[in-house]
Protein backbone atom coordinates (compact mmCIF):
# COMPACT_ATOMS: atom_id res chain seq x y z
CA UNK A 1 0.00 0.00 0.00
CA UNK A 2 2.92 2.78 0.65
CA UNK A 3 4.47 2.03 -2.54
CA UNK A 4 1.44 3.05 -4.27
CA UNK A 5 1.06 6.12 -2.23
CA UNK A 6 4.65 6.86 -3.11
CA UNK A 7 4.16 6.22 -6.70
CA UNK A 8 0.75 8.67 -6.69
CA UNK A 9 2.79 11.16 -4.40
CA UNK A 10 5.69 11.36 -6.91
CA UNK A 11 3.56 11.73 -9.76
CA UNK A 12 2.34 15.02 -7.78
CA UNK A 13 5.64 16.29 -7.33
CA UNK A 14 6.99 15.56 -10.48
CA UNK A 15 4.13 18.42 -11.79
CA UNK A 16 5.53 20.64 -9.25
CA UNK A 17 9.01 20.48 -9.80
CA UNK A 18 8.69 20.35 -13.48
CA UNK A 19 6.96 23.79 -12.81
CA UNK A 20 9.18 25.35 -11.34
CA UNK A 21 12.02 24.38 -13.96
CA UNK A 22 11.46 27.36 -16.01
CA UNK A 23 9.47 29.63 -18.18
CA UNK A 24 8.44 27.13 -20.75
CA UNK A 25 6.27 25.69 -17.99
CA UNK A 26 3.03 26.41 -16.80
CA UNK A 27 1.62 26.35 -13.58
CA UNK A 28 -1.96 24.39 -13.86
CA UNK A 29 -4.66 23.35 -11.26
CA UNK A 30 -5.57 19.57 -10.71
CA UNK A 31 -8.90 18.27 -9.95
CA UNK A 32 -9.35 14.97 -8.36
CA UNK A 33 -12.50 13.04 -10.19
CA UNK A 34 -13.24 10.26 -7.33
CA UNK A 35 -15.59 7.25 -7.90
CA UNK A 36 -17.73 6.65 -4.70
CA UNK A 37 -20.07 4.29 -6.74
CA UNK A 38 -21.51 1.42 -4.74
CA UNK A 39 -19.15 -1.02 -6.59
CA UNK A 40 -15.79 1.14 -4.46
CA UNK A 41 -16.64 -1.74 -2.02
CA UNK A 42 -15.27 -4.00 -3.69
CA UNK A 43 -11.87 -5.91 -2.65
CA UNK A 44 -8.22 -6.10 -4.54
CA UNK A 45 -6.28 -8.37 -2.83
CA UNK A 46 -8.47 -8.22 0.44
CA UNK A 47 -8.30 -4.61 0.94
CA UNK A 48 -11.68 -2.48 -0.45
CA UNK A 49 -11.31 -0.32 -3.36
CA UNK A 50 -12.55 2.54 -1.20
CA UNK A 51 -9.94 1.82 1.60
CA UNK A 52 -6.90 1.73 -1.08
CA UNK A 53 -7.99 5.40 -2.54
CA UNK A 54 -8.55 6.99 1.13
CA UNK A 55 -4.93 5.74 1.57
CA UNK A 56 -3.38 7.02 -2.04
CA UNK A 57 -5.20 10.72 -1.49
CA UNK A 58 -4.21 11.01 2.35
CA UNK A 59 -0.14 10.44 1.54
CA UNK A 60 -0.90 12.37 -2.17
CA UNK A 61 -2.19 15.34 -0.17
CA UNK A 62 0.16 15.30 2.44
CA UNK A 63 3.07 15.70 -0.12
CA UNK A 64 1.44 18.02 -2.09
CA UNK A 65 3.59 21.24 -2.79
CA UNK A 66 2.58 24.35 -1.16
CA UNK A 67 2.31 26.44 -4.86
CA UNK A 68 -0.21 24.20 -6.63
CA UNK A 69 -3.70 24.02 -6.28
CA UNK A 70 -5.81 21.26 -5.73
CA UNK A 71 -9.39 20.36 -5.97
CA UNK A 72 -11.92 17.10 -6.05
CA UNK A 73 -15.10 16.21 -6.93
CA UNK A 74 -17.00 13.16 -5.98
CA UNK A 75 -19.83 10.96 -7.41
CA UNK A 76 -21.91 8.90 -6.09
CA UNK A 77 -21.70 9.48 -2.68
CA UNK A 78 -25.08 10.51 -1.78
CA UNK A 79 -27.98 8.56 -3.72
CA UNK A 80 -28.49 5.39 -4.82
CA UNK A 81 -29.31 5.52 -8.52
CA UNK A 82 -29.24 9.20 -9.10
CA UNK A 83 -26.96 10.14 -11.97
CA UNK A 84 -26.88 13.89 -10.81
CA UNK A 85 -25.07 12.81 -7.99
CA UNK A 86 -21.80 15.00 -8.22
CA UNK A 87 -20.57 17.65 -5.97
CA UNK A 88 -17.50 19.46 -5.30
CA UNK A 89 -15.91 18.58 -2.27
CA UNK A 90 -13.06 21.24 -2.63
CA UNK A 91 -12.87 23.92 -5.15
CA UNK A 92 -9.73 23.96 -6.38
CA UNK A 93 -7.29 26.51 -5.10
CA UNK A 94 -4.51 26.34 -1.93
CA UNK A 95 -4.80 23.06 0.24
CA UNK A 96 -6.09 23.00 3.43
CA UNK A 97 -4.34 19.39 3.24
CA UNK A 98 -6.52 18.56 6.78
CA UNK A 99 -9.55 19.50 5.60
CA UNK A 100 -9.24 17.62 2.32
CA UNK A 101 -8.07 14.31 4.09
CA UNK A 102 -10.98 14.96 5.86
CA UNK A 103 -13.41 15.48 3.22
CA UNK A 104 -11.68 11.93 1.23
CA UNK A 105 -12.62 9.93 4.87
CA UNK A 106 -15.87 11.36 4.90
CA UNK A 107 -16.71 9.59 1.92
CA UNK A 108 -18.95 6.36 1.78
CA UNK A 109 -19.78 4.94 -1.98
CA UNK A 110 -23.75 4.29 -2.56
CA UNK A 111 -24.54 5.44 -5.81
CA UNK A 112 -24.31 5.44 -9.76
CA UNK A 113 -21.23 6.41 -11.62
CA UNK A 114 -21.59 9.31 -13.77
CA UNK A 115 -18.49 9.77 -15.22
CA UNK A 116 -19.20 11.87 -18.45
CA UNK A 117 -21.10 14.44 -16.19
CA UNK A 118 -18.18 14.23 -13.39
CA UNK A 119 -15.30 14.86 -15.82
CA UNK A 120 -17.39 17.91 -17.43
CA UNK A 121 -18.14 19.17 -14.12
CA UNK A 122 -14.28 19.01 -13.01
CA UNK A 123 -13.66 20.70 -16.44
CA UNK A 124 -16.19 23.47 -15.73
CA UNK A 125 -14.33 24.41 -12.84
CA UNK A 126 -10.94 24.44 -14.00
CA UNK A 127 -12.45 27.14 -16.60
CA UNK A 128 -10.98 24.73 -18.90
CA UNK A 129 -11.29 26.94 -21.96
CA UNK A 130 -9.06 29.47 -20.54
CA UNK A 131 -6.41 27.86 -18.82
CA UNK A 132 -4.43 24.43 -18.96
CA UNK A 133 -6.18 22.20 -16.69
CA UNK A 134 -5.61 18.44 -15.88
CA UNK A 135 -8.05 15.72 -14.21
CA UNK A 136 -7.28 13.02 -12.06
CA UNK A 137 -10.72 10.38 -12.83
CA UNK A 138 -10.16 7.25 -10.16
CA UNK A 139 -12.77 4.67 -11.21
CA UNK A 140 -13.42 1.06 -10.98
CA UNK A 141 -16.18 0.97 -13.06
CA UNK A 142 -17.71 2.00 -16.43
CA UNK A 143 -20.60 4.94 -17.31
CA UNK A 144 -24.11 3.73 -15.94
CA UNK A 145 -25.84 7.34 -16.31
CA UNK A 146 -26.67 7.06 -20.61
CA UNK A 147 -23.84 9.14 -21.94
CA UNK A 148 -20.71 8.48 -23.97
CA UNK A 149 -17.04 9.58 -21.82
CA UNK A 150 -15.21 8.85 -25.03
CA UNK A 151 -17.25 11.69 -27.04
CA UNK A 152 -17.46 13.71 -23.79
CA UNK A 153 -13.77 13.52 -23.41
CA UNK A 154 -12.89 14.25 -27.24
CA UNK A 155 -15.11 17.23 -27.40
CA UNK A 156 -13.77 18.81 -24.24
CA UNK A 157 -9.86 18.48 -25.84
CA UNK A 158 -11.70 20.58 -28.66
CA UNK A 159 -12.91 22.53 -26.78
CA UNK A 160 -10.33 23.08 -23.32
CA UNK A 161 -6.46 25.06 -23.50
CA UNK A 162 -4.40 22.13 -22.89
CA UNK A 163 -7.00 20.10 -21.08
CA UNK A 164 -5.83 16.45 -20.16
CA UNK A 165 -7.60 13.58 -18.46
CA UNK A 166 -5.36 11.16 -16.53
CA UNK A 167 -7.13 7.64 -15.73
CA UNK A 168 -6.55 5.13 -12.85
CA UNK A 169 -8.90 2.23 -13.47
CA UNK A 170 -9.40 -0.59 -10.74
CA UNK A 171 -10.11 -3.67 -11.45
CA UNK A 172 -11.82 -3.72 -14.84
CA UNK A 173 -12.28 -6.33 -17.79
CA UNK A 174 -11.46 -5.73 -21.40
CA UNK A 175 -14.76 -3.76 -22.27
CA UNK A 176 -14.29 -1.30 -19.34
CA UNK A 177 -10.88 -0.62 -19.67
CA UNK A 178 -12.11 0.53 -23.63
CA UNK A 179 -14.71 2.45 -22.55
CA UNK A 180 -12.46 4.22 -19.45
CA UNK A 181 -8.98 4.48 -21.84
CA UNK A 182 -10.65 6.76 -24.78
CA UNK A 183 -10.88 9.57 -22.24
CA UNK A 184 -7.08 9.86 -21.68
CA UNK A 185 -6.28 9.00 -25.18
CA UNK A 186 -8.26 11.67 -26.69
CA UNK A 187 -6.83 14.95 -24.11
CA UNK A 188 -3.53 13.14 -24.10
CA UNK A 189 -3.80 11.64 -21.16
CA UNK A 190 -2.56 8.74 -19.39
CA UNK A 191 -4.28 5.17 -18.95
CA UNK A 192 -3.69 2.85 -15.89
CA UNK A 193 -5.04 -0.60 -15.70
CA UNK A 194 -4.74 -2.04 -12.45
CA UNK A 195 -6.56 -5.62 -11.14
CA UNK A 196 -4.43 -5.49 -8.21
CA UNK A 197 -2.61 -3.76 -5.66
CA UNK A 198 0.92 -4.91 -7.29
CA UNK A 199 0.06 -3.90 -10.95
CA UNK A 200 -1.54 -0.60 -9.75
CA UNK A 201 1.75 0.05 -8.87
CA UNK A 202 3.20 -1.08 -11.68
CA UNK A 203 0.61 1.47 -13.46
CA UNK A 204 1.54 4.03 -11.56
CA UNK A 205 5.24 3.92 -12.43
CA UNK A 206 4.98 5.16 -15.43
CA UNK A 207 2.69 7.66 -15.03
CA UNK A 208 4.86 9.56 -12.88
CA UNK A 209 6.38 11.02 -16.25
CA UNK A 210 3.13 12.03 -17.87
CA UNK A 211 1.59 13.93 -14.80
CA UNK A 212 4.09 17.34 -15.57
CA UNK A 213 2.52 20.73 -16.95
CA UNK A 214 2.10 21.29 -20.70
CA UNK A 215 4.47 23.77 -22.49
CA UNK A 216 2.78 27.40 -22.56
CA UNK A 217 4.30 28.57 -25.94
CA UNK A 218 2.48 27.47 -28.86
CA UNK A 219 3.27 27.63 -32.34
CA UNK A 220 2.18 30.99 -33.43
CA UNK A 221 -1.83 31.12 -34.70
CA UNK A 222 -3.87 33.49 -36.42
CA UNK A 223 -5.50 35.04 -33.14
CA UNK A 224 -9.54 34.19 -33.51
CA UNK A 225 -12.04 36.72 -32.74
CA UNK A 226 -13.59 36.57 -29.37
CA UNK A 227 -17.13 34.98 -29.24
CA UNK A 228 -19.71 36.87 -27.72
CA UNK A 229 -21.30 35.84 -24.66
CA UNK A 230 -24.40 34.34 -23.67
CA UNK A 231 -25.88 32.44 -20.37
CA UNK A 232 -28.11 29.85 -21.05
CA UNK A 233 -30.31 28.18 -18.13
CA UNK A 234 -33.79 26.07 -17.89
CA UNK A 235 -34.83 23.04 -15.07
CA UNK A 236 -32.72 20.71 -13.84
CA UNK A 237 -34.85 17.92 -14.40
CA UNK A 238 -37.81 17.46 -16.57
CA UNK A 239 -39.82 14.76 -17.73
CA UNK A 240 -40.68 12.88 -20.82
CA UNK A 241 -41.91 14.29 -23.51
CA UNK A 242 -43.16 17.59 -21.39
CA UNK A 243 -42.84 21.04 -22.51
CA UNK A 244 -40.45 23.13 -20.44
CA UNK A 245 -39.18 26.81 -20.16
CA UNK A 246 -35.93 27.47 -21.24
CA UNK A 247 -34.04 31.52 -20.88
CA UNK A 248 -30.82 32.85 -22.52
CA UNK A 249 -29.81 36.15 -21.68
CA UNK A 250 -29.37 37.61 -25.00
CA UNK A 251 -29.69 36.83 -28.49
CA UNK A 252 -26.79 37.30 -30.77
CA UNK A 253 -28.76 36.48 -34.36
CA UNK A 254 -32.29 36.12 -35.28
CA UNK A 255 -31.70 32.73 -36.42
CA UNK A 256 -29.47 31.14 -33.78
CA UNK A 257 -31.16 28.12 -32.04
CA UNK A 258 -31.43 26.80 -28.64
CA UNK A 259 -32.05 23.03 -28.97
CA UNK A 260 -31.60 19.98 -25.82
CA UNK A 261 -29.08 17.05 -26.93
CA UNK A 262 -27.48 14.04 -25.11
CA UNK A 263 -25.10 14.87 -22.89
CA UNK A 264 -21.53 15.11 -24.92
CA UNK A 265 -23.26 15.41 -28.53
CA UNK A 266 -21.23 16.44 -31.18
CA UNK A 267 -21.36 20.11 -32.28
CA UNK A 268 -23.83 21.06 -34.54
CA UNK A 269 -26.00 18.26 -33.32
CA UNK A 270 -29.70 19.32 -32.46
CA UNK A 271 -32.99 17.62 -31.95
CA UNK A 272 -36.16 19.92 -30.81
CA UNK A 273 -35.03 23.36 -31.16
CA UNK A 274 -36.30 26.96 -31.32
CA UNK A 275 -34.56 30.09 -33.39
CA UNK A 276 -33.67 33.09 -30.66
CA UNK A 277 -35.59 35.35 -32.96
CA UNK A 278 -35.54 38.88 -30.41
CA UNK A 279 -36.82 36.55 -28.01
CA UNK A 280 -35.11 35.53 -24.37
CA UNK A 281 -36.82 33.34 -23.51
CA UNK A 282 -38.92 30.09 -24.96
CA UNK A 283 -40.68 26.53 -24.74
CA UNK A 284 -38.42 22.76 -25.63
CA UNK A 285 -40.30 19.28 -25.22
CA UNK A 286 -38.14 16.77 -23.60
CA UNK A 287 -36.85 13.74 -25.53
CA UNK A 288 -38.43 10.58 -25.22
CA UNK A 289 -36.30 8.54 -23.92
CA UNK A 290 -34.60 9.31 -20.05
CA UNK A 291 -30.85 10.57 -19.57
CA UNK A 292 -28.61 13.17 -19.11
CA UNK A 293 -28.99 15.51 -21.63
CA UNK A 294 -27.30 19.14 -22.51
CA UNK A 295 -29.50 22.89 -23.20
CA UNK A 296 -27.66 24.62 -26.16
CA UNK A 297 -27.55 27.94 -27.31
CA UNK A 298 -25.84 27.31 -30.80
CA UNK A 299 -24.86 30.25 -33.30
CA UNK A 300 -26.69 29.72 -36.70
CA UNK A 301 -22.93 30.46 -38.36
CA UNK A 302 -20.82 27.76 -37.53
CA UNK A 303 -22.71 25.99 -35.65
CA UNK A 304 -21.08 27.22 -32.70
CA UNK A 305 -21.98 26.18 -28.74
CA UNK A 306 -21.91 29.59 -26.96
CA UNK A 307 -23.73 28.20 -23.55
CA UNK A 308 -24.92 25.33 -22.34
CA UNK A 309 -26.89 23.73 -19.37
CA UNK A 310 -26.91 20.26 -17.96
CA UNK A 311 -30.59 18.53 -18.18
CA UNK A 312 -31.76 15.11 -17.02
CA UNK A 313 -34.67 13.23 -18.44
CA UNK A 314 -36.50 11.42 -16.23
CA UNK A 315 -39.42 9.05 -16.80
CA UNK A 316 -43.06 10.27 -16.56
CA UNK A 317 -45.78 8.76 -14.65
CA UNK A 318 -48.82 8.16 -15.80
CA UNK A 319 -51.75 5.62 -15.46
CA UNK A 320 -54.97 4.95 -17.84
CA UNK A 321 -58.33 3.16 -16.86
CA UNK A 322 -61.51 2.32 -18.62
CA UNK A 323 -64.04 -0.35 -19.19
CA UNK A 324 -62.79 -3.94 -18.87
CA UNK A 325 -65.57 -5.39 -21.35
CA UNK A 326 -67.30 -3.36 -23.79
CA UNK A 327 -69.66 -3.62 -26.85
CA UNK A 328 -68.31 -3.34 -30.20
CA UNK A 329 -68.78 0.43 -31.36
CA UNK A 330 -70.12 1.73 -28.40
CA UNK A 331 -68.79 5.04 -26.64
CA UNK A 332 -66.81 4.30 -23.55
CA UNK A 333 -65.40 6.77 -20.81
CA UNK A 334 -61.62 6.70 -20.62
CA UNK A 335 -59.55 8.40 -17.63
CA UNK A 336 -55.99 9.07 -17.29
CA UNK A 337 -53.98 10.05 -14.15
CA UNK A 338 -52.17 13.46 -15.20
CA UNK A 339 -51.47 15.41 -18.55
CA UNK A 340 -47.56 15.21 -19.57
CA UNK A 341 -47.85 17.00 -23.01
CA UNK A 342 -50.91 19.48 -24.57
CA UNK A 343 -50.73 17.46 -27.61
CA UNK A 344 -49.99 13.68 -26.11
CA UNK A 345 -52.93 11.06 -27.23
CA UNK A 346 -55.19 8.35 -25.96
CA UNK A 347 -55.78 5.68 -28.05
CA UNK A 348 -57.27 1.83 -28.82
CA UNK A 349 -54.82 -0.60 -30.72
CA UNK A 350 -55.46 -4.34 -31.06
CA UNK A 351 -53.51 -6.12 -28.12
CA UNK A 352 -50.15 -5.71 -28.64
CA UNK A 353 -49.93 -3.37 -31.77
CA UNK A 354 -46.63 -2.01 -32.91
CA UNK A 355 -45.45 1.39 -30.68
CA UNK A 356 -46.67 3.99 -32.06
CA UNK A 357 -49.71 2.12 -33.46
CA UNK A 358 -53.37 4.03 -33.19
CA UNK A 359 -56.67 4.21 -34.46
CA UNK A 360 -59.56 6.54 -32.63
CA UNK A 361 -57.66 8.49 -30.39
CA UNK A 362 -58.16 12.05 -28.47
CA UNK A 363 -55.96 14.48 -27.71
CA UNK A 364 -55.40 14.81 -23.97
CA UNK A 365 -55.46 18.51 -23.63
CA UNK A 366 -55.82 20.02 -20.33
CA UNK A 367 -58.27 17.27 -18.78
CA UNK A 368 -57.98 13.93 -17.22
CA UNK A 369 -60.81 12.22 -19.26
CA UNK A 370 -62.64 11.56 -22.37
CA UNK A 371 -64.58 9.63 -24.73
CA UNK A 372 -63.44 6.60 -27.01
CA UNK A 373 -65.48 4.92 -29.64
CA UNK A 374 -64.67 0.83 -29.01
CA UNK A 375 -63.97 -0.51 -32.59
CA UNK A 376 -66.19 -2.79 -34.69
CA UNK A 377 -64.57 -6.23 -34.73
CA UNK A 378 -64.40 -7.94 -31.47
CA UNK A 379 -61.36 -9.13 -30.06
CA UNK A 380 -58.75 -7.96 -27.57
CA UNK A 381 -57.46 -4.55 -27.47
CA UNK A 382 -55.49 -2.03 -25.07
CA UNK A 383 -55.91 1.44 -23.94
CA UNK A 384 -52.61 3.47 -24.59
CA UNK A 385 -51.92 6.89 -23.08
CA UNK A 386 -49.10 7.47 -26.07
CA UNK A 387 -46.58 10.89 -25.58
CA UNK A 388 -46.84 13.32 -28.88
CA UNK A 389 -42.90 12.98 -28.81
CA UNK A 390 -41.47 9.71 -29.88
CA UNK A 391 -45.33 7.94 -30.14
CA UNK A 392 -44.10 6.32 -26.77
CA UNK A 393 -46.51 4.72 -24.98
CA UNK A 394 -46.90 5.78 -21.24
CA UNK A 395 -49.20 3.32 -19.80
CA UNK A 396 -51.74 0.93 -21.12
CA UNK A 397 -54.90 -0.99 -20.13
CA UNK A 398 -56.73 -3.89 -21.44
CA UNK A 399 -59.89 -3.51 -23.11
CA UNK A 400 -62.38 -6.69 -24.55
CA UNK A 401 -64.67 -5.46 -27.20
CA UNK A 402 -67.87 -8.15 -27.41
CA UNK A 403 -70.44 -8.29 -29.95
CA UNK A 404 -73.62 -6.49 -29.20
CA UNK A 405 -76.07 -9.58 -28.40
CA UNK A 406 -73.15 -11.25 -25.88
CA UNK A 407 -73.46 -10.52 -22.20
CA UNK A 408 -70.40 -8.44 -20.47
CA UNK A 409 -67.80 -10.31 -18.18
CA UNK A 410 -68.23 -7.46 -16.03
CA UNK A 411 -71.68 -7.97 -16.20
CA UNK A 412 -72.50 -3.83 -17.29
CA UNK A 413 -69.83 -2.16 -18.39
CA UNK A 414 -69.26 -0.24 -15.38
CA UNK A 415 -66.65 2.80 -15.88
CA UNK A 416 -64.93 4.69 -12.67
CA UNK A 417 -61.84 5.82 -11.94
CA UNK A 418 -59.10 3.58 -10.51
CA UNK A 419 -57.99 6.12 -8.21
CA UNK A 420 -59.67 8.77 -6.47
CA UNK A 421 -59.28 11.20 -3.81
CA UNK A 422 -61.12 11.36 0.13
CA UNK A 423 -64.25 12.73 -0.08
CA UNK A 424 -64.32 13.02 -4.22
CA UNK A 425 -67.39 13.21 -6.25
CA UNK A 426 -67.03 10.69 -9.04
CA UNK A 427 -68.57 9.94 -12.52
CA UNK A 428 -69.76 6.21 -13.03
CA UNK A 429 -71.50 5.19 -16.48
CA UNK A 430 -72.04 1.43 -17.58
CA UNK A 431 -73.24 0.22 -20.86
CA UNK A 432 -75.98 -1.83 -19.83
CA UNK A 433 -79.27 -0.95 -20.49
CA UNK A 434 -82.58 -2.29 -19.02
CA UNK A 435 -86.25 -0.44 -18.26
CA UNK A 436 -86.28 -2.65 -15.09
CA UNK A 437 -86.71 -0.50 -11.95
CA UNK A 438 -85.39 -2.55 -9.55
CA UNK A 439 -81.58 -1.64 -10.96
CA UNK A 440 -79.28 0.16 -8.97
CA UNK A 441 -75.77 1.50 -8.27
CA UNK A 442 -74.23 0.88 -5.20
CA UNK A 443 -71.10 2.46 -3.63
CA UNK A 444 -69.46 -0.44 -0.86
CA UNK A 445 -66.15 -1.01 0.46
CA UNK A 446 -64.48 -4.03 -1.34
CA UNK A 447 -64.81 -6.45 1.24
CA UNK A 448 -68.49 -5.82 2.22
CA UNK A 449 -71.42 -8.59 1.48
CA UNK A 450 -72.30 -8.34 -2.25
CA UNK A 451 -75.90 -6.88 -1.45
CA UNK A 452 -74.92 -4.48 1.41
CA UNK A 453 -73.57 -1.02 0.34
CA UNK A 454 -72.34 2.40 1.86
CA UNK A 455 -74.84 4.33 -0.53
CA UNK A 456 -77.00 3.08 -3.04
CA UNK A 457 -79.11 4.93 -5.79
CA UNK A 458 -81.86 3.80 -8.28
CA UNK A 459 -80.40 3.65 -11.78
CA UNK A 460 -83.97 4.92 -13.87
CA UNK A 461 -83.40 5.82 -17.17
CA UNK A 462 -79.85 7.27 -17.43
CA UNK A 463 -76.69 5.89 -18.01
CA UNK A 464 -74.59 7.70 -15.37
CA UNK A 465 -74.30 9.44 -12.22
CA UNK A 466 -72.21 10.99 -9.93
CA UNK A 467 -71.06 9.21 -6.38
CA UNK A 468 -69.20 10.60 -3.62
CA UNK A 469 -67.08 8.85 -2.43
CA UNK A 470 -65.77 8.04 1.75
CA UNK A 471 -63.65 10.24 3.24
CA UNK A 472 -61.44 6.99 4.70
CA UNK A 473 -58.51 5.91 2.35
CA UNK A 474 -59.06 1.96 0.81
CA UNK A 475 -60.30 -0.05 -1.25
CA UNK A 476 -64.21 0.33 -2.76
CA UNK A 477 -66.22 -1.40 -5.39
CA UNK A 478 -68.80 0.40 -7.38
CA UNK A 479 -71.77 -2.35 -8.06
CA UNK A 480 -74.15 -2.52 -10.72
CA UNK A 481 -77.44 -5.00 -8.97
CA UNK A 482 -80.64 -6.56 -10.21
CA UNK A 483 -82.46 -5.92 -6.27
CA UNK A 484 -85.61 -8.00 -7.40
CA UNK A 485 -83.80 -10.60 -9.18
CA UNK A 486 -80.95 -10.68 -6.50
CA UNK A 487 -77.95 -10.63 -9.17
CA UNK A 488 -75.01 -8.93 -8.93
CA UNK A 489 -74.66 -7.70 -12.44
CA UNK A 490 -71.16 -5.72 -12.53
CA UNK A 491 -68.47 -4.75 -9.94
CA UNK A 492 -65.59 -2.11 -10.62
CA UNK A 493 -63.08 -1.14 -7.86
CA UNK A 494 -61.96 1.97 -7.02
CA UNK A 495 -59.19 3.01 -4.93
CA UNK A 496 -59.65 6.57 -2.75
CA UNK A 497 -56.31 7.26 -1.71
Amino acid sequence: MKQIVSRIAAMAMTACVAAAAGPAMAQEDVVIVYDASGSMWGQIDGTSKIEIARDVLGDLVTDWDDNTNLGLVAYGHRAEGDCTDIETMVAPGPLDRAAFIAKVNAINPVGKTPISASVSHAADLLSYRDNPATVVLISDGVETCNADPCALSAQLAKQGVAFTVHVVGFDLDDAANASLSCIAENTGGVFLPASNAAELTDALAQVQSAMVLKPVTPEPVAEEPALPEVTLTGPQQVTTGAVFDVAWSKTINARDYITIVPMGSDPGTSTDYIRAKTDTAGKLTAPAETGLYELRYVLDTGAVTLASAPIEVVEAEVGISGPGVVRAGTEIDVTWSSNVNARDFITIVPMGADEGSYADYIRVNSVTQGKLTAPDTTGLYELRYVLDKGARTLASAPLEVVGADAPLDDGAGLSVPATAAPGETITVTWALQSDSADQRIALARKDQPDFSWISVQSIGDVASMQITLPEETGLYEVRFLDVAGGALLGRSVVEVK
